[in-house]
């Protein structure tokens, strides 16, 4: 190992549980990220710090300003660029770990495309602000034997568990339906920067101990924690729940794309379209939209303004509308500027 390798970890590797046959696990490991926005940011950049020797990470979305306050791997260029969030991460982490492979993956992890960006890895960790892809997520890895890591953090309150498919509770072990209702989001409840560090930091951990070997050291609960409130709790996730539709049944209905909606994303009043793959051309789309509206468009995104609405597109057709929360506008919108 070069000498600048050997300094860059010198610290972690004292630490005796991980040690120097720890730390070659970790340069050895492959480990993915689904969502890159403030929980998976700051999972990213601990992980790429202690030496994960490949993070794949995937998201559908794009740098704005409004993520500066909590997610850690961008900044105001990204922002005013629209680079898209997996693309800006993997440029920040190469600047200070270019020693790990990044592979960063502009995409909505869908049932169609879960086993390529979800396979050949070691652990998958959620960075998600969904339960539709929880829910995915855990589908996959349940049926797969594929253990991942749970956490969420919103307003002053973050919530974490380690699933380790037969051996411990999954995901629908502990909530069978998504919650009902109205449910609290970064948009209506805002989110603490701290509270986003805390569950990333306990993931991270619990990740290092899995990589390295530590099993027997993972915690087996469910673990939440209020930073504003100083309130903590934990449900035990020892074992999985007799009769779960996932670990038990193996039914897995997200996996099987059963009634998976438009999703409205965290943070915005926004529409997701992803109902079918079609390569765009930005430099031909950009010449039919400019008499239309006002439109850019970078080598990641094309974006297209027409008030009251901003359209993002990717290059394979997916698109975000905003100013709407309404799919059946947002179809509309799509139709009309890009083609049904």
């Amino acid at each position: 190992m070069p000498l600048e390798l050997d300094d860059r970890y010198s610290r972690q590797t004292l630490f005796r549980e991980i040690g120097p046959e720890g730390q070659k696990k970790l340069a050895q490991a492959r480990a993915v990220i689904v969502g890159c926005g403030a929980t998976g940011s700051a999972v990213a950049s601990l992980l790429a710090r202690s030496g994960v020797g490949t993070l794949r990470i995937v998201d559908r979305d794009y740098v704005e300003s409004s993520n500066l306050q909590r997610q850690s791997l961008f900044d105001e260029h990204d922002a005013r660029e629209s680079v898209p969030k997996a693309v800006a991460a993997a440029r920040q982490i190469a600047r200070f770990n270019s020693q790990i492979v990044i592979e960063p993956h502009v995409a909505d992890l869908t049932p169609a495309n879960a086993d390529p960006l979800l396979g050949r890895a070691d652990l998958i960790l959620d960075g998600t602000d969904n339960f539709e892809t929880r829910y995915l997520i855990n589908d996959y890895a349940v049926k797969n034997s594929a253990p991942w890591i749970y956490a969420a953090a919103v307003g002053s309150y973050a919530v974490t568990m380690n699933i380790l498919p037969g051996e411990s509770a999954c995901l629908t072990c502990i909530f069978p339906d998504a919650p009902r209702g109205t449910v609290e989001t970064c948009e209506t409840a805002g989110i603490l920067n701290s509270a986003v560090n805390l569950v990333a930091s306990l993931a991270a951990t619990e990740a290092l101990k899995f990589l390295v070997g530590a099993r027997s050291e993972m915690r087996r609960t469910l673990l939440s924690w209020d930073v504003w409130r100083n309130e903590q709790a934990e449900v035990s996730a020892n074992r999985p729940r007799a009769g779960c539709r996932a670990c038990g049944e193996r039914n897995f209905v997200h996996l099987a794309g059963e009634g998976r909606p438009h999703i409205t994303l965290c943070g915005r009043n926004s529409v997701q379209i992803h109902e079918r793959q079609r390569p765009v051309d930005f430099a031909e789309m950009s010449a039919r939209l400019e008499p239309l509206g006002t439109v850019r468009h970078n080598e990641f995104v094309l974006k297209f303004w027409r008030e009251p609405y901003e359209m993002t597109l990717f290059p394979d057709g997916r698109a975000i509308i905003k100013g709407t929360t309404d799919t059946a506008i947002a179809r509309s919108l799509y139709a009309r500027y890009v083609g049904s």
